[in-house]
């Protein structure tokens, strides 16, 4: 098939390696330095909208996989749809899953899919009320719109959860700050699992383990993921519970509220101390970095199935795993995740590969002249298989060493949890 993959970051460069190595023929807009090597990169910004439409109609591609998702909350998807394009992604409907948290956790609400408790709040006023009356055993703050993954504080008092509201609803992230949701804290272990839907059926992936905050030992500020691993910790009965509970659930609430959605559901799910799994948040697109190590794992015609997904019609059962385990350790810039600095060249990527089993996927690179350089927070994802986590994450890290630029940034205890608590 002819495939278009929107976006340039490290999740796109995963789904085009994957979708390459499989056979078809790949373009990614606008694409970046390491997926120019193995695919074709068209120069058309994601939020380029008509622009989008026009390469998919131009290049008579089978299928459009949207990475990102502000194109599909703006409804790129719809528009492709529309010009007669099957289009792996949500609609502009199915896309509030992610683009309004209050939208989603009303949802949840409304279905009977576990989740915190919650209120939604406008003014300082009424997220002080809601911070007071969900304090026990502590509260998280949100932002309810788009804010790249940092929109969130787990805040370790009240004062901290006032602190981070005010600032939100004063304009730290804009617009998607206006609004806010108030949620009760879970205790428990974080799992991302994402899953592939046509409306109806559904098509599990293995689970993924992110490692959120910048510093090692879980410390420092929220970032967009600074690793991930897969397998995950859990087992397969609670991945049963979360299929059973949580996603089914949600396929069929999209469904009786008049939304077609095809696309992804990726679930952050909290495992609480009595093993119940709880729905955090879902965004509608694939992760990032969870999917780099999922797509090193990943066996069968993803493609195939990507498309079946899109025109309602999703094989199940089509795909296999790696028994192998995946580590992806995040490079980060200079300065992120809150002033990261670009233009900084990058070395020694071709080395990091030469071992085999490595893939350094770019999330955040540009060509300057001959050189690759920095061009964004999280720059490379340096992913890797291995018989055994420890074996992965040995081979992850031997990688990281071999790669230069100034002010790297990158955890060293990605995949160091331990696998069942």
């Amino acid at each position: 098939m002819k495939i278009l993959v929107v976006g340039s970051g490290g999740r796109e460069h995963a789904l085009v390696w994957r979708l390459a190595r499989d056979g078809h023929q790949v373009i990614a807009a606008p694409g970046n330095p390491g997926i120019e090597a193995i695919a074709t990169c068209a120069p058309v910004k994601v939020l380029d909208l008509d622009g989008q439409v026009r390469l998919a109609v131009e290049h008579g591609v089978d299928l459009v996989v949207v990475g990102p998702e502000a194109p599909l909350v703006a409804g790129l998807a719809d528009r492709l749809r529309a010009a007669g394009v099957p289009t792996f992604g949500p609609g502009e409907a199915g896309a509030r899953l992610e683009g309004s948290k209050a939208y989603s956790k009303e949802l949840f609400a409304r279905h009977g899919i576990r989740t915190a408790a919650f209120r939604v709040c406008e003014t300082v006023a009424d997220a002080d009320a809601a911070i007071a009356a969900l304090a026990a055993p502590g509260v998280v703050v949100k932002a309810d719109g788009l804010a790249a993954g940092k929109g969130v504080v787990v805040a370790a008092d009240a004062d901290e959860a006032r602190a981070a509201a005010r600032a939100m609803l004063d304009g730290r992230f804009g617009a998607a700050g206006a609004r806010l949701v108030i949620e009760q804290t879970i205790a428990g272990r974080e799992v991302s699992v994402i899953a592939l839907t046509d409306g109806e059926r559904l098509e599990v992936l293995a689970p993924a383990e992110d490692h959120k905050t910048l510093l090692d030992g879980d410390r420092g500020p929220n970032t967009g993921g600074m690793g991930t691993v897969s397998p995950a910790w859990i087992d397969d009965a609670l991945l049963a519970r979360i299929r059973t509970e949580i996603l089914e659930p949600t396929v069929a609430g999209l469904r009786a509220d008049g939304v077609d959605y095809r696309g992804v559901l990726y679930a952050g799910i909290m495992i609480d101390r009595a093993r119940t799994p709880w729905l955090l948040e879902y965004n509608c697109r694939f992760g990032d970095p969870e999917t780099q190590p999922v797509m090193a794992r990943v066996q069968g015609d993803l493609g195939a199935v990507l498309r079946g997904a899109a025109t309602g019609a999703m094989p199940v059962g089509a795909l296999g795993w790696d028994p192998r385990a995946a580590v992806c350790v995040v490079m980060a810039a200079a300065g992120y995740p809150e002033t990261p600095r670009a233009g900084d060249p990058i070395t020694g990527l071709a080395e990091a590969e030469a071992g085999g089993d490595v893939i350094v996927f770019h999330a955040g690179t540009a060509r300057a002249g001959d050189a690759v350089v920095t061009a964004g927070g999280r720059v490379l994802g340096v992913t890797a298989l291995g018989a055994d986590l420890a074996a992965a994450r040995a081979r992850a890290y031997a990688a990281v060493a071999q790669i230069r630029f100034t002010g790297a940034q990158h955890r060293t205890d990605i995949g160091a949890r331990p696998r069942m608590p």
